[in-house]
């Protein structure tokens, strides 16, 4: 990075918008300032700290669960029961008497049932669970596309709002030296009272767009802290992935076809909403569980102290003969849902292919725009240069330098903004194609791995603590 020394005001502000320019273009060469902040750094801390995409990674990690949770259909049930209690017969019996006896049961039971078969509902669940998590880890990459991007932009506006921030100072002290300058003329008689009312006026304008100019700055940077989770320190610029994007239109939408999360999550729900249909249907198949059973019971009557022991196991079948069309209408139910899935296939893509098409264009219009703009404010440079020659030697007016500052003004604000907008529009068709990842953009951290969790969970037979709930105290 090269050191550049801005000494005027107008150096400074062309420095500024010299940041989104190089981040718009993809060249270095920018200054770089004591703890100031990169492109990069901010879209790390924003992929690290933001709440969003950490409330999307904890709920996809309580998706992973459902998949030991179907895989527990098929595992063993154990329970076990203790039951104690008090009984008094009393019994009168002809030619023997009244009788009495105390009885003090107490029974001690284990009960162990083991699915056998299930008409492949547990197989069905557990791919139908499976999908789901393939689905929600789609939700999650859409998410983080959408925190990235939002960050991204959050940097944008922040370094745009410096910029015309920093022309609307500018042109306060500009416009606040052209008012001193005319009252002064006005005391030579050089100007009428016109002239100066004029000045006045303009520098009371200019003041009232610094306000508002301040006010935006504001709300940038408190949109920039809530995403990325600090307030902005000396912005620099960066240099987007430009190989993320295709040569061509067509083959962006090619791309965001087979590759946007959107529609990868839909696919994933196509297939689940099969393994349902498949799932329900095993119910109308025969069932067999396996059962065992322990009974101990004690007999304290009349402090005998006898026991007995009864321990029972049964092989069960159960064939499903007619449930009053319920499971029937579950399935036509599910049919239709698989229906309403591949629907939504055909949706997403041809929602992402508006959204590439859209985007494409966008970002087309941006560089055409920045090039005018560009043009622009290299004219109205000359231009004011030439009318304040001019009204030196009463050829122009003080109102035609006035609106040529202006008109020089407006153009620099315009390119800032259009600067602005070709980031985003960059970034925005990046995302469409689906390659707004940390992992796309190369960020230097440790990414979150989804299938860390799953992996130690998916087999899991006991327990209830992760070690999720450890790191997340440590955050």
């Amino acid at each position: 990075m090269h050191w550049v020394n801005c000494r005027s005001a107008d150096k400074a502000v062309e420095g500024k918008l010299g940041f989104v320019l190089a981040l718009s273009l993809g060249v270095g060469g920018l200054p770089v300032l004591a703890h100031s902040e990169t492109f990069e750094n901010a879209l790390t801390k924003a992929y690290l700290f933001n709440p969003t995409l950490k409330a999307s990674q904890a709920e996809l990690r309580a998706i992973d669960e459902t998949v030991s949770q179907a895989k527990s259909a098929s595992r063993p049930r154990v329970n076990g029961g203790y039951a104690a209690g008090y009984q008094n017969v009393r019994t009168n019996t002809k030619g023997v008497g009244k009788e009495m006896t105390d009885y003090f049961p107490r029974i001690l039971t284990l009960d162990l049932t083991q699915p056998l078969f299930r008409g492949f509902r547990t197989l069905n669940a557990v791919k139908g669970a499976k999908a789901d998590v393939e689905a929600s880890r789609e939700d999650l990459r859409a998410t983080e596309q959408s925190v990235l991007l939002d960050a991204a932009t959050a940097y944008a506006d922040v370094i745009r709002d410096q910029a015309i921030l920093g022309l609307r100072e500018s042109n306060v002290k500009v416009l606040a030296e052209e008012q001193r300058s005319t009252d002064q003329r006005a005391q030579a008689g050089e100007v009428t009272r016109t002239d100066v009312a004029q000045a006045r006026a303009r520098a009371s304008g200019a003041l009232t767009d610094l306000a508002s100019a301040r006010a935006n700055l504001q709300a940038s940077r408190a949109a920039y802290r809530r995403l990325v989770g600090e307030d902005p320190r000396d912005l620099q610029a960066a240099t987007p992935p430009r190989l993320l994007l295709p040569p061509s239109m067509g083959g962006a939408i090619t791309l965001a076809e087979s590759n946007h999360p959107d529609v990868l999550k839909t696919i994933f729900n196509e297939v689940a909403a099969g393994h349902k249909i498949n799932e329900i249907t095993g119910e109308l198949l025969p069932e067999a569980n396996l059962s065992a059973s322990y009974e101990k019971t004690f007999d304290d009557s009349n402090y005998s102290g006898a026991t007995s022991e009864v321990t029972t196991a049964t092989l069960g079948i159960t064939v499903p003969i007619y449930q009053g069309g319920e499971v029937s209408a579950r399935i036509r139910q599910a049919k239709q849902t698989r229906s309403q899935r591949r629907h939504q296939i055909d949706e997403a893509r041809e929602k992402v292919r508006a959204e590439v098409i859209s985007a494409w264009g966008n970002l087309q219009s941006s560089r055409a725009q920045r090039q005018s703009d560009q043009a622009q404010v290299d004219s109205t440079e000359i231009a004011l240069a030439g009318v304040r020659e001019e009204e030196r030697v009463g050829q122009r007016t003080l109102l035609d330098v006035l609106n040529s500052e202006q008109e020089r003004l407006d153009a620099k604000v315009s390119l800032a903004r259009t600067q602005r907008n070709l980031v985003v529009a960059t970034l925005t068709l990046v995302a469409a194609l689906g390659r707004l990842s940390a992992a796309d953009l190369g960020l230097s951290l440790d990414l979150y791995d989804p299938t860390h969790h799953y992996d130690a969970v998916k087999d899991k037979w006991f327990g209830w603590q992760t070690e999720t709930l450890t790191r997340d105290k440590a955050e």
